[in-house]
């Protein structure tokens, strides 16, 4: 995946959108609520924190 911009916000009580990003050597989990996950060096680990937020969100 390459890196793009910012998600948009999702309002209040809406479904939570997660994605991943590359950045450099590291690859981050963010979500359209604004949240965002530590830097992963492995993917599958920045994919596990973006399910738990939505699992948890």
């Amino acid at each position: 995946m390459t890196q793009q911009d910012g998600p948009e916000r999702a309002p209040q009580g809406q479904e939570h959108h997660t994605a991943t990003y590359e950045q450099g050597r590291f690859c981050v989990a963010r979500c359209t609520c604004g949240w965002r996950g530590p830097a992963r060096r492995a993917r599958s680990q920045a994919r596990t924190d973006a399910e738990g937020h939505s699992a948890a969100g």
